[in-house]
Protein backbone atom coordinates (compact mmCIF):
# COMPACT_ATOMS: atom_id res chain seq x y z
CA UNK A 1 0.00 0.00 0.00
CA UNK A 2 3.22 2.23 0.73
CA UNK A 3 4.66 1.60 -2.43
CA UNK A 4 1.10 2.32 -4.41
CA UNK A 5 1.09 5.57 -2.81
CA UNK A 6 4.22 6.79 -3.36
CA UNK A 7 4.21 5.54 -6.98
CA UNK A 8 1.05 7.99 -6.77
CA UNK A 9 2.43 10.95 -5.60
CA UNK A 10 5.26 10.45 -7.83
CA UNK A 11 2.83 10.40 -10.58
CA UNK A 12 2.10 13.99 -11.14
CA UNK A 13 5.44 16.05 -10.31
CA UNK A 14 7.54 13.96 -12.34
CA UNK A 15 5.76 13.17 -15.11
CA UNK A 16 5.18 17.48 -15.10
CA UNK A 17 9.43 17.85 -14.78
CA UNK A 18 9.48 15.02 -17.78
CA UNK A 19 6.58 17.07 -19.98
CA UNK A 20 8.11 20.69 -19.54
CA UNK A 21 11.35 20.06 -19.05
CA UNK A 22 12.75 16.70 -19.77
CA UNK A 23 11.29 16.20 -23.34
CA UNK A 24 11.45 19.50 -24.91
CA UNK A 25 15.26 19.38 -23.81
CA UNK A 26 15.52 16.29 -25.62
CA UNK A 27 14.00 17.86 -28.17
CA UNK A 28 16.63 20.34 -28.79
CA UNK A 29 18.83 16.99 -29.23
CA UNK A 30 17.43 16.76 -32.97
CA UNK A 31 18.60 20.00 -33.80
CA UNK A 32 22.59 21.41 -34.07
CA UNK A 33 24.36 18.52 -34.84
CA UNK A 34 28.88 18.59 -35.02
CA UNK A 35 28.56 20.60 -38.18
CA UNK A 36 26.48 23.63 -36.85
CA UNK A 37 28.24 23.41 -33.66
CA UNK A 38 31.19 24.22 -35.49
CA UNK A 39 29.31 26.96 -37.74
CA UNK A 40 27.86 28.58 -34.42
CA UNK A 41 31.18 28.71 -32.48
CA UNK A 42 33.03 29.99 -35.73
CA UNK A 43 30.79 33.19 -36.14
CA UNK A 44 32.51 36.26 -34.35
CA UNK A 45 29.21 37.76 -33.24
CA UNK A 46 28.44 34.21 -31.15
CA UNK A 47 31.66 34.15 -29.93
CA UNK A 48 31.61 37.62 -28.74
CA UNK A 49 28.43 37.21 -26.96
CA UNK A 50 29.86 33.84 -25.11
CA UNK A 51 32.65 35.61 -23.83
CA UNK A 52 30.55 38.38 -22.71
CA UNK A 53 28.37 36.54 -20.98
CA UNK A 54 30.48 34.44 -19.12
CA UNK A 55 32.87 38.30 -18.14
CA UNK A 56 29.62 39.95 -16.55
CA UNK A 57 28.85 36.96 -14.65
CA UNK A 58 32.52 36.25 -13.50
CA UNK A 59 32.61 40.27 -12.76
CA UNK A 60 29.48 40.48 -11.42
CA UNK A 61 30.16 37.54 -8.59
CA UNK A 62 33.30 39.79 -8.42
CA UNK A 63 31.72 43.11 -7.43
CA UNK A 64 28.32 40.95 -5.10
CA UNK A 65 31.55 38.96 -3.27
CA UNK A 66 33.68 42.39 -2.35
CA UNK A 67 30.53 44.40 -1.55
CA UNK A 68 28.56 41.41 0.49
CA UNK A 69 31.27 41.43 3.05
CA UNK A 70 31.84 44.27 5.36
CA UNK A 71 27.66 44.67 4.96
CA UNK A 72 27.26 41.07 6.23
CA UNK A 73 29.63 41.58 9.15
CA UNK A 74 28.03 44.49 10.10
CA UNK A 75 24.35 42.67 9.84
CA UNK A 76 25.66 39.76 11.86
CA UNK A 77 28.32 41.80 14.46
CA UNK A 78 26.57 45.32 14.97
CA UNK A 79 23.14 46.33 16.60
CA UNK A 80 22.11 49.31 15.56
CA UNK A 81 18.31 50.71 14.97
CA UNK A 82 16.55 49.45 11.41
CA UNK A 83 18.61 46.18 11.80
CA UNK A 84 15.94 44.07 11.85
CA UNK A 85 14.10 45.88 9.05
CA UNK A 86 17.07 45.74 6.89
CA UNK A 87 17.77 41.69 7.05
CA UNK A 88 14.01 41.22 5.83
CA UNK A 89 14.19 44.05 3.16
CA UNK A 90 17.18 41.83 1.66
CA UNK A 91 13.88 40.29 0.53
CA UNK A 92 12.58 42.87 -1.43
CA UNK A 93 14.79 41.79 -4.81
CA UNK A 94 13.67 38.37 -4.74
CA UNK A 95 9.99 39.64 -5.41
CA UNK A 96 10.87 42.35 -7.92
CA UNK A 97 10.43 41.51 -11.47
CA UNK A 98 13.51 41.86 -13.64
CA UNK A 99 11.73 44.11 -15.70
CA UNK A 100 11.10 46.42 -13.19
CA UNK A 101 15.05 46.15 -11.88
CA UNK A 102 15.73 47.41 -15.51
CA UNK A 103 13.43 50.45 -15.70
CA UNK A 104 14.86 51.60 -12.67
CA UNK A 105 18.48 51.39 -13.90
CA UNK A 106 17.54 53.27 -16.88
CA UNK A 107 15.59 55.83 -14.80
CA UNK A 108 18.99 56.03 -13.08
CA UNK A 109 22.24 56.22 -16.16
CA UNK A 110 19.37 55.97 -19.53
CA UNK A 111 19.03 58.92 -21.75
CA UNK A 112 16.72 60.74 -19.33
CA UNK A 113 18.53 59.20 -16.31
CA UNK A 114 17.98 61.30 -12.60
CA UNK A 115 21.70 60.69 -11.71
CA UNK A 116 24.22 60.12 -14.82
CA UNK A 117 22.12 60.04 -17.66
CA UNK A 118 23.62 59.19 -21.17
CA UNK A 119 25.34 55.75 -20.18
CA UNK A 120 22.37 53.35 -21.78
CA UNK A 121 24.97 51.78 -24.16
CA UNK A 122 27.48 50.82 -22.14
CA UNK A 123 28.03 47.54 -20.17
CA UNK A 124 27.87 49.41 -16.90
CA UNK A 125 24.14 49.49 -16.59
CA UNK A 126 23.73 45.51 -17.11
CA UNK A 127 26.79 45.04 -14.44
CA UNK A 128 25.06 47.66 -12.21
CA UNK A 129 21.35 45.53 -12.76
CA UNK A 130 23.34 42.01 -12.03
CA UNK A 131 24.38 43.91 -8.19
CA UNK A 132 21.18 45.15 -7.37
CA UNK A 133 19.43 41.80 -8.52
CA UNK A 134 22.53 39.65 -6.38
CA UNK A 135 24.02 41.66 -3.56
CA UNK A 136 21.19 40.11 -1.34
CA UNK A 137 22.06 36.77 -1.91
CA UNK A 138 25.24 36.98 -1.51
CA UNK A 139 24.56 38.95 1.50
CA UNK A 140 22.15 37.09 3.06
CA UNK A 141 24.82 34.03 2.18
CA UNK A 142 27.22 35.52 4.11
CA UNK A 143 24.80 36.62 6.98
CA UNK A 144 24.05 32.75 7.41
CA UNK A 145 27.96 31.62 7.44
CA UNK A 146 28.72 34.47 9.87
CA UNK A 147 25.43 32.98 11.89
CA UNK A 148 27.31 29.59 11.87
CA UNK A 149 30.22 31.06 14.23
CA UNK A 150 29.90 29.81 18.02
CA UNK A 151 30.15 32.60 20.27
CA UNK A 152 32.40 30.66 22.32
CA UNK A 153 34.77 30.68 19.72
CA UNK A 154 35.26 34.17 19.31
CA UNK A 155 35.21 34.78 22.61
CA UNK A 156 38.08 32.63 23.30
CA UNK A 157 39.86 33.84 20.56
CA UNK A 158 39.54 37.37 22.41
CA UNK A 159 40.53 36.34 25.44
CA UNK A 160 43.48 34.95 24.37
CA UNK A 161 44.34 38.38 22.84
CA UNK A 162 43.28 37.58 19.25
CA UNK A 163 42.71 41.73 17.54
CA UNK A 164 39.91 42.02 15.14
CA UNK A 165 41.44 41.33 11.88
CA UNK A 166 43.10 37.91 13.95
CA UNK A 167 39.73 36.67 14.87
CA UNK A 168 38.46 37.37 11.60
CA UNK A 169 41.21 35.79 9.10
CA UNK A 170 41.27 32.53 12.24
CA UNK A 171 37.73 31.99 13.05
CA UNK A 172 35.24 33.65 10.77
CA UNK A 173 36.83 33.29 7.27
CA UNK A 174 37.15 29.27 7.45
CA UNK A 175 33.49 29.34 8.64
CA UNK A 176 32.25 31.61 5.62
CA UNK A 177 34.20 30.54 3.19
CA UNK A 178 31.42 27.11 1.81
CA UNK A 179 28.79 29.91 2.32
CA UNK A 180 30.43 31.92 -0.13
CA UNK A 181 31.13 30.06 -2.90
CA UNK A 182 27.57 28.60 -2.50
CA UNK A 183 26.38 32.11 -2.80
CA UNK A 184 28.65 32.70 -5.68
CA UNK A 185 27.21 30.13 -7.78
CA UNK A 186 24.18 30.91 -7.76
CA UNK A 187 24.71 34.66 -8.54
CA UNK A 188 26.66 33.33 -11.51
CA UNK A 189 23.78 31.10 -12.11
CA UNK A 190 21.27 34.22 -12.34
CA UNK A 191 23.78 36.39 -14.04
CA UNK A 192 24.84 33.89 -16.91
CA UNK A 193 20.86 32.93 -17.42
CA UNK A 194 19.44 36.56 -17.16
CA UNK A 195 17.40 37.73 -19.71
CA UNK A 196 15.03 40.72 -18.83
CA UNK A 197 18.30 42.53 -17.63
CA UNK A 198 20.72 41.66 -20.39
CA UNK A 199 17.51 42.31 -23.11
CA UNK A 200 16.97 45.58 -21.62
CA UNK A 201 20.63 46.81 -20.82
CA UNK A 202 22.60 45.27 -22.73
CA UNK A 203 21.47 46.54 -26.04
CA UNK A 204 22.97 44.80 -29.28
CA UNK A 205 26.60 45.19 -28.45
CA UNK A 206 26.24 44.07 -24.61
CA UNK A 207 23.82 41.33 -25.71
CA UNK A 208 24.21 38.58 -23.46
CA UNK A 209 23.59 34.21 -25.03
CA UNK A 210 20.07 34.25 -23.52
CA UNK A 211 19.51 37.47 -25.50
CA UNK A 212 21.20 36.17 -28.50
CA UNK A 213 19.06 33.06 -28.56
CA UNK A 214 15.72 35.15 -28.62
CA UNK A 215 16.57 36.81 -31.09
CA UNK A 216 17.51 33.94 -33.63
CA UNK A 217 14.34 32.60 -33.19
CA UNK A 218 12.37 35.59 -32.51
CA UNK A 219 14.03 37.78 -35.68
CA UNK A 220 16.05 35.65 -37.80
CA UNK A 221 14.09 31.99 -37.23
CA UNK A 222 17.30 30.26 -37.41
CA UNK A 223 16.36 27.28 -34.86
CA UNK A 224 19.59 25.42 -35.32
CA UNK A 225 22.02 28.20 -34.20
CA UNK A 226 18.96 28.49 -31.16
CA UNK A 227 19.61 25.14 -30.42
CA UNK A 228 23.28 25.15 -30.01
CA UNK A 229 23.39 28.35 -27.59
CA UNK A 230 20.77 26.64 -25.53
CA UNK A 231 22.85 23.36 -25.17
CA UNK A 232 25.86 25.81 -24.00
CA UNK A 233 24.09 27.40 -21.83
CA UNK A 234 22.13 24.19 -20.28
CA UNK A 235 25.62 22.75 -20.14
CA UNK A 236 27.59 26.07 -18.13
CA UNK A 237 24.22 26.44 -15.75
CA UNK A 238 24.15 22.58 -14.87
CA UNK A 239 27.92 22.90 -13.98
CA UNK A 240 27.19 25.83 -11.98
CA UNK A 241 23.90 24.53 -9.86
CA UNK A 242 25.94 20.78 -9.52
CA UNK A 243 28.82 23.01 -7.74
CA UNK A 244 26.01 24.29 -5.93
CA UNK A 245 24.11 21.50 -4.79
CA UNK A 246 27.46 19.77 -3.93
CA UNK A 247 28.86 22.72 -1.76
CA UNK A 248 25.51 23.29 -0.06
CA UNK A 249 26.31 19.86 1.49
CA UNK A 250 28.95 22.24 3.96
CA UNK A 251 26.28 24.87 4.39
CA UNK A 252 23.95 22.97 6.31
CA UNK A 253 23.01 24.89 9.67
CA UNK A 254 23.41 23.73 12.84
CA UNK A 255 20.59 24.22 15.24
CA UNK A 256 22.84 23.53 18.11
CA UNK A 257 25.09 26.86 16.87
CA UNK A 258 24.56 29.73 19.33
CA UNK A 259 25.91 32.45 17.08
CA UNK A 260 27.27 36.25 18.66
CA UNK A 261 24.77 38.57 20.07
CA UNK A 262 25.46 41.74 17.50
CA UNK A 263 27.00 44.70 20.12
CA UNK A 264 26.20 48.40 19.90
CA UNK A 265 28.86 50.25 17.75
CA UNK A 266 32.09 50.37 20.11
CA UNK A 267 34.80 52.36 17.91
CA UNK A 268 34.84 54.59 15.38
CA UNK A 269 35.71 52.30 12.61
CA UNK A 270 32.67 50.55 13.43
CA UNK A 271 30.93 53.47 13.10
CA UNK A 272 32.58 54.16 9.42
CA UNK A 273 31.89 50.16 8.89
CA UNK A 274 28.26 50.63 9.18
CA UNK A 275 27.95 53.77 7.85
CA UNK A 276 29.27 52.41 4.49
CA UNK A 277 27.42 49.23 4.29
CA UNK A 278 24.38 51.98 4.59
CA UNK A 279 25.21 53.53 1.81
CA UNK A 280 26.32 50.56 -0.07
CA UNK A 281 22.94 49.10 0.49
CA UNK A 282 21.21 52.25 -0.50
CA UNK A 283 23.10 53.00 -3.65
CA UNK A 284 22.94 49.62 -4.65
CA UNK A 285 19.95 48.05 -3.91
CA UNK A 286 17.39 51.43 -3.14
CA UNK A 287 17.81 53.93 -5.84
CA UNK A 288 16.75 52.07 -8.92
CA UNK A 289 13.35 51.68 -7.14
CA UNK A 290 13.40 55.45 -5.74
CA UNK A 291 14.04 56.68 -9.15
CA UNK A 292 11.18 54.83 -10.86
CA UNK A 293 8.78 56.54 -7.97
CA UNK A 294 10.32 59.82 -8.90
CA UNK A 295 10.33 59.11 -12.76
CA UNK A 296 6.92 58.14 -13.09
CA UNK A 297 5.92 61.15 -10.16
CA UNK A 298 7.02 63.65 -13.35
CA UNK A 299 5.51 61.35 -16.21
CA UNK A 300 2.54 63.97 -15.65
CA UNK A 301 0.03 63.24 -18.66
CA UNK A 302 1.43 60.42 -19.12
CA UNK A 303 -0.58 58.36 -16.13
CA UNK A 304 -3.54 58.07 -18.51
CA UNK A 305 -1.90 55.18 -20.16
CA UNK A 306 -3.27 53.58 -16.83
CA UNK A 307 -7.13 53.93 -18.19
CA UNK A 308 -6.00 52.40 -21.69
CA UNK A 309 -8.02 49.32 -22.18
CA UNK A 310 -4.99 47.45 -23.12
CA UNK A 311 -3.49 48.69 -19.56
CA UNK A 312 -6.37 46.70 -18.46
CA UNK A 313 -6.17 43.91 -19.89
CA UNK A 314 -2.77 43.70 -19.55
CA UNK A 315 -3.51 43.87 -15.99
CA UNK A 316 -6.32 41.04 -16.03
CA UNK A 317 -3.96 38.79 -17.77
CA UNK A 318 -1.06 39.20 -14.90
CA UNK A 319 -3.66 38.50 -12.43
CA UNK A 320 -5.87 35.68 -13.75
CA UNK A 321 -2.17 34.37 -15.79
CA UNK A 322 -0.95 34.20 -11.87
CA UNK A 323 -3.97 32.97 -10.20
CA UNK A 324 -4.23 29.66 -12.67
CA UNK A 325 -0.51 29.14 -11.81
CA UNK A 326 -0.42 29.28 -8.19
CA UNK A 327 -3.50 26.83 -8.48
CA UNK A 328 -1.28 24.78 -10.59
CA UNK A 329 1.96 24.77 -8.28
CA UNK A 330 0.33 24.27 -5.26
CA UNK A 331 -0.48 21.22 -6.00
CA UNK A 332 2.39 20.50 -7.60
CA UNK A 333 4.53 21.63 -4.52
CA UNK A 334 2.97 19.76 -1.89
CA UNK A 335 3.18 16.53 -4.54
CA UNK A 336 6.79 17.34 -5.11
CA UNK A 337 7.59 17.90 -1.01
CA UNK A 338 5.60 14.68 -0.34
CA UNK A 339 7.27 13.09 -2.68
CA UNK A 340 10.88 14.29 -1.82
CA UNK A 341 10.37 12.86 1.98
CA UNK A 342 10.13 9.09 0.88
CA UNK A 343 12.37 9.05 -1.94
CA UNK A 344 15.50 11.18 -1.37
CA UNK A 345 17.29 11.61 -4.71
CA UNK A 346 13.88 13.69 -5.54
CA UNK A 347 14.91 16.34 -3.23
CA UNK A 348 17.71 16.72 -6.11
CA UNK A 349 15.54 17.70 -8.86
CA UNK A 350 13.50 20.33 -7.00
CA UNK A 351 15.35 23.08 -8.13
CA UNK A 352 15.45 21.75 -11.88
CA UNK A 353 13.41 24.52 -12.82
CA UNK A 354 15.86 27.11 -11.92
CA UNK A 355 18.99 25.66 -13.52
CA UNK A 356 16.98 25.94 -16.54
CA UNK A 357 16.51 29.33 -17.97
CA UNK A 358 12.98 30.58 -18.72
CA UNK A 359 14.21 30.74 -22.60
CA UNK A 360 15.92 27.36 -23.39
CA UNK A 361 12.65 26.09 -21.15
CA UNK A 362 9.97 28.23 -23.21
CA UNK A 363 12.74 27.36 -26.56
CA UNK A 364 11.93 23.82 -26.25
CA UNK A 365 8.05 23.90 -25.17
CA UNK A 366 7.90 25.86 -28.67
CA UNK A 367 9.64 23.17 -30.60
CA UNK A 368 8.07 20.18 -29.23
CA UNK A 369 4.50 21.25 -28.54
CA UNK A 370 4.22 23.91 -31.65
CA UNK A 371 0.70 22.93 -32.08
CA UNK A 372 0.37 24.16 -28.03
CA UNK A 373 2.77 27.45 -28.41
CA UNK A 374 -0.38 29.87 -27.89
CA UNK A 375 -2.58 27.75 -26.27
CA UNK A 376 -3.80 29.32 -22.47
CA UNK A 377 -2.63 25.57 -20.17
CA UNK A 378 0.88 25.45 -21.61
CA UNK A 379 1.38 29.21 -21.03
CA UNK A 380 -0.10 28.84 -17.35
CA UNK A 381 2.33 25.37 -16.91
CA UNK A 382 4.63 26.95 -17.88
CA UNK A 383 4.46 29.89 -15.16
CA UNK A 384 3.76 27.15 -12.61
CA UNK A 385 6.79 25.28 -13.69
CA UNK A 386 8.95 28.17 -12.85
CA UNK A 387 6.97 29.26 -9.26
CA UNK A 388 6.55 25.40 -7.77
CA UNK A 389 10.26 25.11 -6.69
CA UNK A 390 9.80 27.59 -3.95
CA UNK A 391 6.53 26.03 -2.55
CA UNK A 392 8.68 22.54 -2.34
CA UNK A 393 11.39 24.22 -0.96
CA UNK A 394 9.96 26.14 1.50
CA UNK A 395 6.92 23.05 2.84
CA UNK A 396 10.34 20.61 3.07
CA UNK A 397 12.09 23.08 5.45
CA UNK A 398 9.42 23.02 7.66
CA UNK A 399 8.24 19.27 7.37
CA UNK A 400 11.95 18.75 8.09
CA UNK A 401 12.05 20.85 10.87
CA UNK A 402 8.98 19.38 12.89
CA UNK A 403 9.62 16.83 15.69
CA UNK A 404 8.39 13.11 15.08
CA UNK A 405 6.95 13.05 18.73
CA UNK A 406 4.24 15.39 17.07
CA UNK A 407 2.90 12.61 14.57
CA UNK A 408 3.92 9.98 16.97
CA UNK A 409 1.78 11.49 19.76
CA UNK A 410 -1.59 11.36 17.37
CA UNK A 411 -0.94 7.62 15.62
CA UNK A 412 -0.72 6.29 19.33
CA UNK A 413 -4.37 8.08 19.87
CA UNK A 414 -5.54 6.14 17.25
CA UNK A 415 -5.41 8.70 14.69
CA UNK A 416 -4.80 7.25 11.34
CA UNK A 417 -2.41 8.56 8.59
CA UNK A 418 -4.37 10.68 6.93
CA UNK A 419 -6.19 12.16 10.14
CA UNK A 420 -2.66 12.78 11.21
CA UNK A 421 -1.35 14.71 7.95
CA UNK A 422 -4.75 16.89 8.43
CA UNK A 423 -5.26 17.29 11.76
CA UNK A 424 -1.69 17.39 12.79
CA UNK A 425 1.09 18.14 9.51
CA UNK A 426 -0.97 20.19 7.57
CA UNK A 427 -1.67 23.03 9.98
CA UNK A 428 2.21 23.21 11.05
CA UNK A 429 2.79 23.50 7.71
CA UNK A 430 0.41 26.08 6.50
CA UNK A 431 2.49 29.11 7.36
CA UNK A 432 5.72 27.74 5.26
CA UNK A 433 3.06 26.96 2.25
CA UNK A 434 2.14 30.42 2.55
CA UNK A 435 5.68 32.00 2.33
CA UNK A 436 6.30 29.87 -0.65
CA UNK A 437 3.13 31.00 -2.31
CA UNK A 438 4.05 34.34 -2.15
CA UNK A 439 7.24 33.65 -3.31
CA UNK A 440 5.75 32.09 -6.65
CA UNK A 441 2.68 34.74 -7.17
CA UNK A 442 5.98 37.01 -7.12
CA UNK A 443 7.30 34.68 -9.92
CA UNK A 444 4.80 34.85 -11.82
CA UNK A 445 3.54 38.60 -11.77
CA UNK A 446 7.00 39.32 -12.91
CA UNK A 447 7.40 36.38 -15.65
CA UNK A 448 8.88 38.12 -18.72
CA UNK A 449 10.83 35.11 -21.16
CA UNK A 450 8.54 32.58 -21.32
CA UNK A 451 5.52 35.28 -21.87
CA UNK A 452 7.55 36.65 -25.08
CA UNK A 453 7.57 32.82 -26.95
CA UNK A 454 4.59 31.43 -25.67
CA UNK A 455 1.62 34.10 -25.31
CA UNK A 456 -0.64 35.51 -28.12
CA UNK A 457 -0.45 39.09 -28.95
CA UNK A 458 -4.14 39.85 -27.24
CA UNK A 459 -2.58 38.03 -23.95
CA UNK A 460 0.10 41.00 -22.86
CA UNK A 461 1.00 41.12 -19.24
CA UNK A 462 2.08 44.20 -17.57
CA UNK A 463 5.71 42.91 -18.04
CA UNK A 464 5.14 42.77 -22.09
CA UNK A 465 3.12 45.79 -22.32
CA UNK A 466 6.31 48.10 -20.30
CA UNK A 467 8.35 46.24 -23.33
CA UNK A 468 6.17 47.21 -25.95
CA UNK A 469 6.35 50.52 -24.87
CA UNK A 470 9.83 51.00 -24.30
CA UNK A 471 10.22 49.83 -28.00
CA UNK A 472 8.08 52.69 -29.43
CA UNK A 473 9.63 56.40 -30.13
CA UNK A 474 8.70 59.14 -28.55
CA UNK A 475 8.99 60.63 -24.78
CA UNK A 476 5.59 59.30 -23.75
CA UNK A 477 6.20 55.59 -24.38
CA UNK A 478 8.91 56.19 -21.78
CA UNK A 479 7.22 58.03 -19.69
CA UNK A 480 4.18 55.05 -20.03
CA UNK A 481 6.34 52.51 -19.69
CA UNK A 482 8.06 54.12 -16.24
CA UNK A 483 4.26 54.41 -14.93
CA UNK A 484 3.32 50.67 -15.87
CA UNK A 485 6.68 49.87 -14.01
CA UNK A 486 5.50 51.79 -11.17
CA UNK A 487 2.40 49.73 -11.25
CA UNK A 488 4.33 46.56 -11.28
CA UNK A 489 6.93 47.89 -8.35
CA UNK A 490 3.86 48.14 -6.56
CA UNK A 491 2.27 44.88 -7.09
CA UNK A 492 5.35 43.24 -6.21
CA UNK A 493 5.94 45.42 -3.45
CA UNK A 494 2.30 44.23 -2.12
CA UNK A 495 3.70 40.45 -2.42
CA UNK A 496 6.63 41.36 -0.37
CA UNK A 497 4.61 42.57 2.28
CA UNK A 498 2.44 39.35 2.27
CA UNK A 499 5.72 37.39 2.19
CA UNK A 500 6.69 40.03 5.57
CA UNK A 501 3.66 39.32 7.26
CA UNK A 502 4.06 35.37 7.18
CA UNK A 503 7.75 35.30 7.89
CA UNK A 504 7.50 37.52 11.46
CA UNK A 505 4.06 35.43 12.12
CA UNK A 506 6.39 32.28 11.70
CA UNK A 507 9.11 34.16 13.73
CA UNK A 508 6.30 35.06 16.60
CA UNK A 509 4.96 31.22 16.38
Amino acid sequence: MRLLSTLLLALIPLAFLGVMVAAPLWALADYGGSAQWRETLADPYIRERIVWTLTQALISCFLTFLLSLPIAWTLARIEFRGRRLILRLLMLPFVMPTLVAAMGVLALFGARGLLLPGWQDTPYLLLYGNVFFNLPVMVRAAYQGLQQVPAHRLQAAQTLGAGGWQRWRHVEWPALRPWLAGGACLVFLYCFSGFGLALLLGGNRYATVEVAIYRLIAVELNIEQAAVLVWLVLAITGLAGGAYALISRRTVSAASVQAAVPQPCRNLPQRLLLSCSLLLLTLCCALPLAAIAMQAAMAGASWRVLAAPETLAALWNTLRFTGGAMLAASLLGILHAALARRLPWVRGITFLPFMVSPVCVAFGVLLLYPEWSASLPLLIATYALLAYPFITKDLLAAWDALPASYTAAARSMGAGRFQTGIYVTAPLLLPALRRGLTLAAATCIGEFAATLFLSRPEWQTLTTLIYHHLGLPGADNRDQAMVLSFVLMTLALAVFLLLDAAEKKTARI
